[in-house]
């Protein structure tokens, strides 16, 4: 099959899935019911094949949801002005500067040579660098700078050491350890990877339950964390063990790269401040607004003000006079994701609208053959796995609709599946499609599909296992505090 006839294939899968869910669907369901399945397939199809762009799937809402007399074209529109939206570009805008003025580079650095000159540590001192970046700019951005610096300690390595399987079992380690850090990192902050946001949004419009920046981070930094010592020591110790006592030049190497960004100038300085006020104002803005009324903060509201004010602090350059961020800088802002979090909202809100959200619970009203923890299980590996093979974001966006409603229909709190399956998707380490930080490290050709399927496939299972039991034994104390 040619790739023209392979693509018009893919195009015509979603327009086909929606007219056999319309003709075959039970009539146990109402016609609304009936026709948000069948939009939700047609997107799942074009999503999952990504014939094209799946920002431009996301936009099928607005057209499709008014011709099939779901909603009209105002009220799905608002999907695409959420406030998580803009919390979400708040966090972009902050990324941009730090990646403009390379603030981001310099952080990492620092880290890397803090560490120490051992091969394991060497590998440590990545992941906590990746992780760090990973948790407030893009896990994409954040590997594609760790990867240079990588392989350039990767080569100097295989020229000092003399074993050569040893050299390759570090560069394998080293650049999966920087690939699984990112997934890992961007897990512990609502800004750090676009399912965590999807979710919340998500939550916030079916079941008015606000998930903020700081509640947030009391369940995904534990997970996170936790997720990346497993990562560290099962890596390191376990599945390809790294006996390099000490690597001569390996630090230097690192602290050469660090030099050649020279002191640290003023516009770093001042993207810094604003990085940290921001997320100082994110974490304690609940104590803020309860020691004062006359300020009301909100995480959307902290995002933008931070995000506006790059465009009005000056950069501090002598040579260069400006401003931290100009305009023409958000030609790299990920708009596609913005539209892809504004889709997925407009179609979780079909699901409620009609009447499937509620159809779905009162099929799991009496479910008791797994049992809630059973279930959680069942539901947290369904999620991990299918994130191996489509958009993690895509999958949250469809899933955690289904998986609210299977809570509220058993009588609990739709984040106690809803939490697990959103950490599960971050968490996909088997396949290079899986997530961009594999396919990145995966064509360094120093790794193979093999080994990266053999080695993701235990973290898979170790990190829907984790998930779950942080969940189920902290979830409780967490909700309460919402």
């Amino acid at each position: 099959m040619s790739p023209a006839q392979k693509r018009w294939l893919s195009l015509a899968s979603g327009p086909f899935l929606y007219l056999i869910i319309t003709l075959t669907t039970g009539a146990k369901l109402s016609t609304d019911e009936v026709r948000i399945i069948a939009i939700a397939g047609w997107m799942l199809a074009w999503w999952v094949t990504e014939v094209v762009p799946i920002a431009v799937t996301a936009l099928l809402p607005l057209v499709l949801f008014p011709m099939s007399g779901l909603m009209n074209v105002g009220d799905t529109a608002t999907s695409y002005g959420s406030k998580y939206v803009f919390l979400f570009m708040g966090g972009f805008l902050i990324a941009l500067a730090m990646e403009k003025w390379n603030l981001h580079r310099r952080i990492a650095l620092r880290i890397v040579v803090a560490m120490g000159t051992s091969g394991r540590r060497i590998v440590l001192g990545f992941m906590i660098a990746t992780a760090f970046l990973s948790m407030w700019i893009s896990n994409t951005a954040t590997t594609l700078m760790m990867l240079p610096i990588a392989l350039s300690v990767i080569g100097l390595l295989k020229e000092r050491v003399q074993d050569k399987v040893m050299g390759n079992r570090f560069a394998l380690v080293l650049l999966l350890s920087i690939a699984y850090a990112a997934n890992c990192g961007g897990i512990a902050t609502l800004v750090g990877t676009p399912p965590n946001v999807a979710m919340a949004g998500i939550i916030s419009e079916n079941y008015s339950i606000d998930i903020g920046f700081g509640h947030w981070m009391l369940v995904g930094v534990p997970f996170s964390m936790t997720m990346l010592f497993v990562v560290y020591w099962l890596l390191t110790r376990v599945l390809h063990p790294i006996r390099i006592p000490e690597f001569e030049g390996g630090t230097s190497l690192v602290k050469e790269e660090l030099q050649k960004l020279g002191p640290l100038t003023e516009s770093e300085r001042r993207v810094m401040w604003v990085f940290v006020i921001t997320a100082v104002l994110w974490i304690f803005k609940d104590f803020s607004n309860q020691l004062q009324s006359v300020i009301v903060l909100n995480d959307p509201t902290i995002a933008m003000i931070s995000g506006i004010s790059l465009f009005l602090i000056a950069n501090g350059e002598k040579q260069e006079k400006g401003v931290l961020l100009d305009w023409k800088d958000t030609e790299k802002l990920p708009w596609g994701i913005l539209l892809l979090f504004g889709g997925g909202l407009a179609l979780a809100n079909g699901f409620k609208s009609s009447g499937l959200v509620d159809t779905i619970a009162a099929v799991f009203a009496q479910q008791e053959v797994l049992g809630v923890l059973g279930l959680m299980i069942a539901l947290t590996l369904v999620s991990l796995f299918l994130t191996e093979l489509m958009s993690n974001l895509a999958l949250v966006l469809v899933f955690v609709p289904v998986v609210g409603a299977i809570a509220e229909g058993m009588g609990l709190d739709p984040l106690r599946f809803a939490v697990p399956v959103t950490l599960a998707a971050s968490c996909a380490f088997m396949l290079p499609m899986a997530t961009p930080p594999n396919a990145i490290v995966f064509a360094s050709g120093e790794i193979s599909i093999a080994k990266m399927a053999r080695t993701g496939f235990l973290l898979n299972i170790i990190a829907a296992l984790l998930a779950t039991a942080l969940c189920w034994f902290i979830l409780d104390p967490w909700l309460a505090r919402l």
